[in-house]
């Protein structure tokens, strides 16, 4: 069966950005981040989840971490320059971004935000992070990922 292409993928195409495909079985309702790394038969260290977060100026940030780790809030509000940033609801994430919860990719939302990569990602040569919808993730070369979402890295995670 053809796979459906998600705006990620379609980026990545029309970019001629090298990426790989996984797709996982999601029915058991099990997408968390570590869930999804034994699932496409990854290291953990490798996977990476998105996170949108909304600054006290309703700004809104994105912020790419490892799927093990937690995103610092005041780590985070100090790298965008904010007083504070508190993560987007979840009723929120499809109408700001297009995707939906557990299958939202840094890559391909309905606006350009600032994207934030923890800094641990340049500890590898590629990473993977969501292809834009529950049950598909895509490897791609960090620093694809960082040129595509007019990224950054910073120290972001809590120790």
């Amino acid at each position: 069966m053809k796979q459906a292409k998600t705006n990620a993928v379609r980026m990545l195409d029309r970019a001629r950005v090298p990426y790989e495909l996984f797709t996982y079985d999601y029915t058991d309702g099990q997408i968390d981040g570590i869930s999804v790394a034994k699932k496409i038969g990854q290291r953990e260290e490798l996977v990476y989840k998105t996170l949108v977060t909304k600054g006290a100026t309703a700004q809104l940030y994105v912020f790419v971490i490892p799927v093990a780790a937690e995103l610092d809030l005041k780590k985070a509000a100090n790298v965008v320059g904010e007083k504070s940033v508190h993560m987007l609801p979840v009723a929120d994430i499809e109408k700001m971004t297009g995707y939906v919860r557990g299958g939202c990719s840094p890559i391909g939302m309905k606006k350009m935000y600032a994207t934030y990569v923890d800094e641990s990602a340049l500890l590898h040569e590629q990473i993977i992070v969501s292809a834009g919808k529950i049950g598909m993730q895509m490897k791609l070369f960090v620093q694809d990922l960082l040129k595509l979402t007019n990224g950054k890295t910073a120290h972001i995670i809590k120790a």
